[in-house]
């Protein structure tokens, strides 16, 4: 949340320096998390959120990539590049002058696990490039290994002027967030602006920092994502893509550890298996009675394993999903 408050104050200030003081917007995706203070809650994007205060009037959304829900006849790789053109469009309608930048989770995590289609990134990259705009790229779900990259953007090919960070960097043993920021900002920012006056109150903490320091080490001592990359990632993969089979699975997605799945009850129409999104509110008590822990997202059941996982743990994973998809048929008497 700090992380990408911090994000807009830099976004400003370099526009500001840049003699481009009216691009204060910035695009952000429906069901995307950024934060939960009111600037990030803004850019978020997630409605039953915003109704619960009034958001910030420079944080404008597009539909978010999802090819399953939104795809209807056209092939992932068409609704890639049509998804990704909505960002044009809507710098169209709001002015090029008046937009700053453009953030964006690699693949949309508390969101159900978005995995855009492969034509999607290539065009956004398009688009920001033509159009002067900066890119965020919040990687607190992607970042330091779960895509099977160090950052997600990496396994998109995107190079992000910022980049926000947390959760993993301590894999969660201590609260730390962060900015990455490039050089082409961070230029203008320190070159034309002098210091730039920011920090919180527990700014660089010691402790934080220290648990950093040594999940980093970890991590690159035990080769952890290159591991994510070459073996447990492809296997949690293809164990994962079995689930497809399932007579209640309408769609898998996944990439490196991350995995969702739609919950239907007819494969062919893409009917749900009782109105208002609440299957997967049955699916996970299933799973967590039998012993596996599975996020629901409305009708998305979503997963983001250890990277120390095993094939075994995987293949365990995989078992107790099935049964807890059983029985969920069942309820459902499908």
């Amino acid at each position: 949340s700090e992380a990408n408050d911090t994000n807009i104050r830099l976004i400003r200030r370099y526009w500001d320096l840049k003699k481009q003081p009216k691009k204060r917007i910035i695009l952000a995706r429906t069901n995307a998390y950024h934060g939960s203070t009111i600037a990030s809650a803004s850019l978020g994007g997630f409605a039953f959120v915003h109704n619960q205060f009034e958001t910030l009037p420079y944080a404008q959304h597009i539909p978010d990539p999802n090819w399953y829900v939104s795809g209807g006849d056209l092939s992932e790789e068409e609704f890639g590049i049509q998804a990704a053109q909505e960002l044009e469009k809507r710098i169209d309608q709001l002015g090029e002058e008046n937009v700053a930048a453009f953030i964006a989770e690699p693949i949309q995590g508390a969101g159900g696990v978005i995995v855009p289609p492969d034509s999607y990134w290539p065009e956004i990259r398009r688009i920001l490039k033509e159009r002067d705009i900066l890119f965020i790229s919040d990687e607190v779900i992607c970042g330091f290994g779960r895509t099977g990259n160090l950052f997600g953007c990496e396994t998109y090919g995107m190079e992000p002027d910022l980049l926000t960070f947390a959760k993993a960097v301590t894999n969660g043993f201590q609260p730390l967030g962060g900015v990455m920021v490039s050089e082409k900002v961070a230029n203008v920012i320190t070159g034309d602006g002098g210091e730039f006056g920011h920090g919180f109150t527990y700014s660089g903490h010691p402790i934080a920092c220290a648990a950093a320091m040594a999940t980093m080490d970890i991590m690159e001592n035990g080769n952890f994502i290159k591991r994510v990359s070459d073996d447990i990632g492809p296997y949690l993969q293809k164990q994962w893509t079995a689930l497809g089979n399932h007579p209640i699975v309408g769609h898998v997605r996944g990439a490196g550890m991350l995995g969702s799945i739609e919950l239907v009850r007819n494969k062919e129409s893409r009917e749900r298996l009782e109105p208002g999104q609440k299957s997967g509110g049955i699916c996970r008590e299933l799973c967590v009675a039998n012993g596996l822990i599975m996020r629901a997202v409305g009708d998305s059941m979503i997963i983001s394993p250890p990277f120390v996982s095993t094939h075994e743990e995987i293949d365990l994973l995989i078992a107790r999903a099935t049964k807890s998809l059983d029985q969920t048929a069942e309820h459902y008497s499908v």
